[in-house]
Parts: C-alpha cells; sequence; structure tokens
C-alpha cells in the first residue's frame, strides 16, 4: 500500500511540475505529436487503401473453358468439382451456345452469322473466396489439370501489384516509425537532462539525507512518461482532425464516382496502442537520461 502512495504521490508531483511550464511542456508534446502522426497517418492511409482495394476487387475470378470435344458428363464433373472447393465462392457455368448469342448482340456484325459451327467452348466464370494472389493461382493451376479443360486464365497480376505495392509502403512506414522513435527518445532524453541539471542541488541534498537512486529517478521517468503519453493524445488529435477533413474532401469526389469510399478513423486497439507506444518512448528517454547524467551528481 505505501509502494502504492508513494507513486501515487510521485505521478501528482510530476502532472504539478509539466503544469508549472506549460509553454515548454506545450511544445513538447506539439513536437511529439506532429511526429508521432506521420507514421501514424501513414499506417491509417495504407490500411485504409487495402480495405478500398478489397471493395474493388471484391470478387476475383478465374475463367475455365472447356475442350471443343468436351461433353456433358465432362462440364457435369469440373463443375461438381468447383462447388465442392473451398476456395471457390460462386460458380457461373456459360453453355458456348449462350456466349455465342452474347457475342453476337455485342459485337453486331453479319459475320457471326454465317458461322458453319459455333467456336466458343463451354466454360465456367468462377468467383473465389480470397483475393490473395497465391490462392487464386493455386485454383487456376488445380483447374488446368482437370479432364477436359483446355484452358483456365487468371489476371492475378493486379493482386500481385497491388500486394508489393502495400508491402513497400508498410516498411516503409516501419522504417519512418523506427526514425522517428529514435528522435522522440532523444528529444525526452535532452529534456530529462535539462530538468536534471536544473534539479541538481535538490538531488545533491536527497542523496545527503540518504535517498536512493531509484527514488530519486522515479519523477523523471514519470515525467517522461506523461510528456510521451501527451504527444500521443496529440497525435491522436491530429490523425482524427485530418481523417475528418479529408472525408469531406473524399464525399464529393466518392460521390462523382458513384461510390461510398470513406476514410476510417484509429479504432480503439490501434488509439490504445499508439499511448502505450508513446508513454513507452517517453519512458525510454528518460531513463536512458537518468541513467547517463544522475551518477555523476554526487554530494560536495
Amino acid at each position: 500500500m505505501n509502494w502504492l502512495l508513494a507513486h501515487l504521490d510521485t505521478l501528482r508531483e510530476s502532472l504539478v511540475r509539466l503544469a508549472r511550464q506549460p509553454f515548454a511542456t506545450g511544445l513538447n508534446v506539439i513536437v511529439i505529436g506532429i511526429a508521432l502522426s506521420l507514421p501514424v497517418g501513414f499506417y491509417l492511409g495504407i490500411d485504409n487503401l487495402q480495405a478500398f482495394s478489397r471493395q474493388l476487387s471484391s470478387d476475383p475470378q478465374v475463367s475455365i473453358f472447356m475442350a471443343m470435344d468436351a461433353g456433358q458428363a465432362d462440364v457435369s464433373a469440373v463443375e461438381r468439382r468447383l462447388r465442392t472447393h473451398p476456395e471457390v465462392g460462386r460458380v457461373d457455368f456459360i453453355a458456348r451456345e449462350q456466349a455465342l448469342a452474347k457475342l453476337k448482340r455485342s459485337a453486331g456484325l453479319d459475320v457471326l452469322a454465317d458461322l458453319e459451327r459455333n467456336p466458343l467452348p463451354d466454360a465456367f466464370v468462377v468467383t473465389a473466396r480470397s483475393n490473395d494472389p497465391a490462392t487464386l493461382e493455386a485454383l487456376r493451376d488445380q483447374a488446368a489439370r482437370w479432364p477436359k479443360v483446355e484452358h483456365v486464365q487468371l489476371d492475378a497480376e493486379w493482386a500481385r501489384r497491388l500486394d508489393a505495392a502495400l508491402g513497400v509502403g508498410r516498411l516503409l512506414v516501419t522504417l519512418l516509425a523506427a526514425l522517428l522513435a529514435l528522435a522522440l527518445v532523444a528529444v525526452t532524453f535532452n529534456t530529462i537532462r535539462l530538468q536534471i541539471l536544473t534539479r541538481r542541488d535538490e538531488i545533491e541534498v536527497s542523496k545527503l539525507i540518504g535517498a536512493t537512486n531509484p527514488f530519486i529517478r522515479r519523477p523523471f521517468l514519470y515525467l517522461g512518461a506523461l510528456q510521451g503519453l501527451a504527444g500521443g493524445c496529440a497525435a491522436w488529435a491530429i490523425v482524427t482532425l485530418a481523417v475528418a477533413v479529408l472525408n469531406v474532401q473524399l464525399a464529393e469526389l466518392a460521390t462523382l464516382y458513384g461510390t461510398a469510399f470513406k476514410l476510417q478513423p484509429l479504432d480503439a486497439a490501434d488509439s490504445a496502442m499508439l499511448l502505450v507506444f508513446s508513454a513507452a518512448l517517453g519512458w525510454l528517454g528518460a531513463w536512458l537520461s537518468v541513467s547517463r547524467h544522475l551518477w555523476q551528481i554526487e554530494p560536495r
């Protein structure tokens, strides 16, 4: 109980010290908030782009063309395989007569009416459950080996390109977050160093009366963690405001294209992770600073 009361008292004292320097505290919080908002904003953009791409490509399709000499039994066998396949969502069968009639209507060429025989095969248009490139390619390769299947067509290049682009984007966000995290640790390190130098006399007196290093270190760690937490709150506010402003403009653009795309803000889990991460960075910077400078101060 005494341990908890001591920590609560240190927390209250740290909040008071931050409140006594509103200008300096505010500047540090703004710097931390802007720095954190950059990787968080890019992460949110990639996450929304991935969700939007799923809307655009929610029905990845594989076209399976039967051989010209395939009979009704062969077509039925392929259809049974497709309808029991775990990766297949929907199966549409297009008979060769239906395909030719549709071609005549769309092409409008008189020469098609003079054809002696139908050159088009029976076909299946398969809607997959996933737009993952590897899954689509596996389905294509399986279907190509089935009896009386002449050709299987899959345009998975867009999926590979999109997946590669999003992978590069995620890597860039990770690198940016790591660099800015180091910068925030450095900011907190220097801030706490100044606090230590300002309170040098107080630290010397505390050591004279028997205060231990953990006791002296504790308020500085709280200062760093609180400053990082406040910076995380500022970053959350910046990103949330940016999403709200962008959604106003995107609503007009989406209306022109007949879509309902809307940027989604940070959810509860991502918001909590942001605050915990920012507080941890502040604590780390303070711990490094105190570990570096506290031992240099000894009573004279």
